[in-house]
């Protein structure tokens, strides 16, 4: 799918074969703006977590021509103020960050949640002093709502910011 006139990505669905990408994504620097790495056991059931969601979706990210894994991306059900809405969430390996890549693959997931229906909207909560991940809301199309306080993990609250996007825009 190519989501920029760059890059292309496709989303591969999560499989079992995926968790030394979470491994991957588990360091201070990676964790930094999310309470910080977790342990062996919260990884493992993460993966658990990831190859069972009945409602939602996780994905491997990778680079369209080469193959190569950048990173993953995801959504699943999360109780907001509007009710039942999906929310989205994604990591970038170091080596292929500043490239774009998440705004590329957000897109095409909203895409592929905007197919496969459900909720109105679909919303991202990044930490408010991490510009990066600001930066791709805004460049994937997501609009900023404000800022609450949400907590991720369990037991570690953020001051996020709540970004959305509509999936049923010709709908009232």
């Amino acid at each position: 799918m190519d989501h920029s006139g760059g890059e292309r990505v496709r989303l591969v669905p999560w499989a079992q074969g995926d968790f030394w990408l979470l491994e991957r994504a588990n360091t201070p620097e990676m964790t930094a703006h999310l309470g910080g790495p977790e342990s062996p056991e919260k990884l493992a059931d993460r993966h658990r977590r990831y190859l069972a969601l009945d409602a939602g979706r996780m994905y491997r990210v990778e680079l369209e021509g080469t193959g190569e894994t950048v990173g993953s991306i995801g959504y699943w059900e999360h109780e907001g103020e509007d009710g039942t809405v999906w929310e989205t969430g994604w990591a970038v390996l170091p080596e292929f960050q500043g490239r774009g890549l998440a705004a590329v693959a957000a897109r095409a997931l909203v895409e592929a949640v905007r197919e496969a229906g459900g909720h109105r909207s679909l919303h991202a909560y990044p930490s408010a002093d991490h510009p990066a991940s600001n930066g791709v809301c805004r460049r994937a199309g997501f609009t900023l709502r404000g800022q609450l306080d949400f907590e991720y993990p369990k037991g570690h609250w953020l001051r996020s910011n709540d970004w959305a996007v509509d999936l049923r825009p010709d709908e009232p």
